[in-house]
């Protein structure tokens, strides 16, 4: 295996060339958890690994509570199936809210607060209401709870990673917020794992969703500490395949990928997508120099982007103007014509997505 198999390999197992998937919750099942912080971008990103999809079969997945929003690791927005969404906070929370324990005490939030704020959302939550981000902040106001200055935000995600909340469907285009066990009853058909299997659960599912991979690779996806991250590969690297690269070792899904070379295949990606933020090394699918291009400023903003045959050669933007989706190629270097033409089908099947008819600028 050579640095462009790579990314041929992770284009096919992640889902995006050829994509087969029939249902929005069978693409989170076989990534793991995909990133989420921006809403509309992570709906295009189950999507774009879909045979047919539109944004309202995504959305509906969510309504159905097939696929659950919430913070389960990093202290990131994520969606998780819904079977996973309890195993994974207890796994991956501990270390996040330890990570942030200063944070919180700068904020002088501290487990008064957080006891006074659990009890005025459940007050508020209870019996299947939902509300937005400001409408919790204005509940915690009227309780004498102050949610300015970042102290808001610390204290839903604090309550999210530790079982309380997720988020629900959305409601005039912003986020709601319900309580987890209303949401998505607890079942006694969901076995919780033990932590030797749920380790084991989530490295298997990291690296036949993402692989080829490394191990520091899993570890920070995860937010896992090394031993952890470890533990769990070794737990099921029997049901993996190993390839060495440059003296690295890579793990990925034993079924074998055909990788077809003959033509040219592009994807519009949207921003924060687990093909660039999945991985600790992204230089297989990424050019070092083009690395700002992607994180402007290093402001942890990661934009769209144009993925040719696995390699990442440039961003796209889009604008909504007089009811059509106008998409613009900004490339690092000139596309071919092969790569022009290819980026207008993956213009247009965008647009199908969100049933609007586009124009590529």
């Amino acid at each position: 295996m050579t640095p462009f198999d790579i990314a041929l390999c992770r284009l096919f197992h992640q889902g995006i060339a050829k994509p087969a998937f029939e249902q929005p919750e069978q693409v989170v099942a076989h990534l793991g958890a995909i990133q989420a912080q921006d809403y509309p971008a992570s709906l295009w990103a189950i999507g774009l690994r879909m045979a047919h999809s539109t944004q309202t079969l995504v959305e509906q997945a969510i309504a159905n509570r097939l696929i659950v929003r919430t913070w389960p690791m990093r202290g990131t927005l994520h969606f998780v199936a819904a079977n996973d969404v309890r195993w994974m906070l207890k796994l991956l929370t501990p270390k996040v809210i330890s990570a942030t324990a200063a944070r919180q005490r700068q904020l002088e939030i501290d487990s008064q607060v957080l006891a006074r704020s659990q009890a005025l959302i459940i007050q508020a939550l209870e019996g299947g209401k939902d509300l937005t981000r400001a409408e919790l902040y204005q509940v915690l106001e009227r309780g004498d709870i102050v949610p300015t200055g970042q102290r808001g935000i610390h204290i839903l995600g604090r309550l999210a990673q530790e079982g309380l909340l997720c988020l629900g469907s959305h409601r005039d285009k912003q986020s709601t917020f319900v309580l987890l066990d209303e949401w998505l009853p607890p079942s006694s058909a969901v076995k919780e794992p033990a932590r030797d299997e749920a380790l084991a659960e989530l490295a298997l599912s990291y690296f036949r969703g993402h692989g080829p991979a490394t191990l520091p690779d899993f570890e920070r996806w995860a937010g896992l500490k090394t031993s952890d991250a470890r533990a769990g590969l070794e737990t099921v690297k029997a049901q993996l395949r190993r390839e060495e690269v440059d003296g690295q070792a890579y793990w990925l899904s034993q079924n074998q990928v055909n990788i077809p070379t003959e033509e040219v295949s592009v994807e519009l990606l949207p921003g924060f997508d687990e093909y660039i933020l999945g991985y600790k090394d992204r230089s297989a699918v990424l050019e070092p120099q083009y690395s700002q291009k992607i994180v402007p400023g290093g402001n942890g903003i990661f934009m769209p982007t144009i993925v040719s045959n696995g390699h990442v050669i440039g961003t796209w933007k889009r604008a909504i103007k007089k009811n059509k989706l106008v998409l613009t190629a900004v490339p690092f270097t000139t596309l071919s014509p092969a790569e022009t033409e290819a980026f207008a089908s993956a213009a247009a099947r965008y647009g199908q997505f969100l049933n609007m008819p586009v124009e590529v600028g």
